[in-house]
Formats: C-alpha cells, structure tokens, sequence
C-alpha cells in the first residue's frame, strides 16, 4: 500500500499527482516499500499548524492532540513511527508483530480494487518479529501516542503464549498494546474470538499485563464478519475483565461491495472505502453492547464526512490506513480540518462530545 507522493513533490499539486500515478503503476507491494524508504529518509511533509483544540481527547487514559491514527499494517517493523508522528498522526500503531520473524504468505499477497478504492491483502503477519522492532522502538520519542499491535506466529503451538510474550516484550514500552485476533491470513487465528477461547485469551494476556512494571492499556481489535449472537458474546467476555478498550474493525472476507471487479477473486481480507458501511455498522452495534468502554473506529474511512460518521457511530477515535493509497497524504489534514468543521458546525466544543451521537442509526445500516 503506498502514499501518494514524496516531501518535496507535495508543494507542487501537478507533480505530486504524478508521484501518485508513477506509484500506482507499480506493484503494490514494491510501491509500499518505496514509500517506507522515503519516509525513512526524512522525505516527508510535516505538520505545519498545531492541530484545533476541538480535536484534543483522551483516550484509555491516554492524551491525544488529535483522534486520528495510522492503522496497523502500514509500518510493520516499526521503521518510521516517528515521521508519521510528525506529519500530524495523533496516534500510530506498528506492527502486527510476531515473536519471531515469518515471511508471510506468498507474493503476490495484495492487489489494489482501483475501481472501488478497496485492496485486498493476504500478507500473512509478514515481519521481522519482536527483537526487530523492540531495538527500533528501544528510545525512541515518538511525539504521538505508540501503539504495538502483537499478533502469533502462524506456526506457533500456542497462540496465547504469543501473545503474552508480547505483553512482556512491549507493556514497558508501548503506550497501548492492541491484541490482533481478527487478521483473515493466519489459520485459526479468528477462532480466538469465540466465547471461551476468548476468555482464556483475556484473561491470560491481561494477567501478564498485571505482572508488568507499568501498566499498558490493551486493546482488542475484532473483525466485521461477526453476527448478532458472536457479538454478543465477545461483549459479555470483555465486560467481565478489564480489558481497555476495543478497534472495530479489521478486514473482511465479504466480497460482496466488489463483485465483478478486476481483483475481487482474490483470497484476503478487504479494506479500503467498500468495507465503510460494515465496519461502521459492527462499530455502532459493539457501541451499543460495551457501553462507554473507548472504541477506535477503524475502516473504510475515505474523507471528512466519513471520518465524522465513524465518531457519530461511537467510536473515540479513528485509524486511517487504506484510504491513504488513493487520497494522498493530504487526505490526513482534510479530514482533521473537517472533524474540526463538524464539531462547530453541530454546536459543540470538542470531538468527545460528537461520540455516539447516532449509534442507533448506524447500528440499524441505515
């Protein structure tokens, strides 16, 4: 997945437009990287103007400049949280990492839906594992809040024991640990999201966190191809511990806003502006189960309207990621600028109070 275009070529519209279309060109998973080595260099834009004040909030205890993050899946060796953060991030998440390295599946494993500005992945948990990113995360400042998304290896003999080594490795670390339980591309790994699994899960993950030195809020980040029943569960297990908050949601394996489309075939989960309306609506109706437990709104969002609607379902905050491929950088400062906008627009003073809003509405899909 990439960005639309390079520092210096973002003054100028015209070249930028044509960075963007040189990167489209390429395949998607070269242009990703192209775009990782640019931001390692120093190549990209910086925030110029401190952000509004409406857009200032908490989080899990956690203080925000702004609501806004980049989605897991982006940086996934922790190579440049800080040149996200200064382009105007309010928070960012890296990883999904594992505890040891794993190449993932095969290439290729993503594929743009250019006719719906969807993609499809199926990259596998790829990365260079925990030792990789702890040495690169290891004194760094970060001046947004750090997330580590922690995922299990794919051969692993026990999942949960992954996950716990995560916790050891990053809860002294990390300002929020997100346990991934919801990737479509390691086998078995959603089935973690059943009632007792989940339990056993939880409550192991959340009593290493106990034993830890600091104490990381943990956050679990779900998928959107739950049904009314799978929900329900999951929150009755939630709201019997004390977990911190959860991310709605993570890819889906519904092919059904793309069908026909060049790439629709392809096996994978699916981001992107087709997966607004059942990411939003999983939002919405978890809102709805969990109470005020904060939430991050991820998927799908596309623009300031959408950034706005994902606030109005319940969620605390939000995570951009695909969108990015075909918006450009810029789409960043335009949905923080709109966000802004709603806010003043609706009488209020800060995004906080927008939260929830129109759960009802969004839990119903309409």
């Amino acid at each position: 997945m990439i960005f639309s275009a390079f520092s210096p070529l973002l003054r100028n519209p015209g070249l930028a437009n044509l960075t963007r279309d040189a990167l489209l060109r390429m395949d998607p998973e070269t242009a990703h990287g192209a775009t990782i080595t640019a931001l390692r260099m120093g190549l990209a834009p910086q925030q110029e103007h401190a952000d509004g004040a409406e857009l200032a909030t908490n989080l899990c205890g956690l203080e925000l400049k702004n609501p806004v993050g980049m989605a897991a899946g982006f940086d996934k060796n922790a190579e440049v949280p800080r040149p996200l953060a200064l382009m105007g991030f309010g928070m960012v998440e890296i990883g999904t990492v594992t505890p040891r390295p794993q190449a993932g599946n095969p290439k290729p494993r993503l594929f743009r839906i250019a006719a719906a500005d969807g993609v499809i992945n199926r990259m596998g948990f790829n990365n260079e594992g925990h030792e990789a990113a702890f040495e690169r995360l290891k004194g760094l400042r970060v001046p947004a809040a750090l997330g580590v998304n922690i995922g299990a290896n794919k051969d692993s003999e026990d999942f949960v024991a992954d996950y716990v080594l995560g916790v050891q490795r990053f809860g002294d670390l990390a300002d929020y640990l997100t346990v991934n339980i919801s990737s479509p591309n390691t086998p078995g790994l959603r089935n973690l999201q059943a009632d007792e699994a989940l339990t056993r899960l939880l409550d192991t993950v959340l009593a290493a966190r106990a034993r830890a030195r600091t104490r990381v809020p943990v956050l679990l980040k779900i998928a959107p191809d739950l049904d009314e029943a799978a929900m329900d569960a999951i929150a009755r297990v939630i709201l019997a511990t004390d977990l911190d908050g959860l991310i709605v949601s993570n890819t889906t394996v519904s092919r059904d806003p793309i069908m026909g489309m060049e790439n629709a075939g392809e096996t994978g989960g699916l981001s992107g502006k087709p997966l607004f309306p059942l990411a939003t609506r999983r939002l919405a109706q978890m809102r709805q189960r969990v109470g005020a437990l904060p939430i991050v709104g991820v998927g799908g969002i596309h623009s300031p309207q959408t950034a706005l609607d994902k606030f109005e379902a319940g969620a605390d905050a939000i995570q951009l990621y695909s969108a990015l491929v075909f918006g450009g950088l810029d789409l960043l400062d335009r949905i923080k600028r709109g966000l802004v906008a709603g806010v003043r627009a609706a009488g209020k003073k800060t995004i906080a109070e927008l939260v929830g809003t129109k759960t009802d509405v969004w839990a119903r899909g309409e």
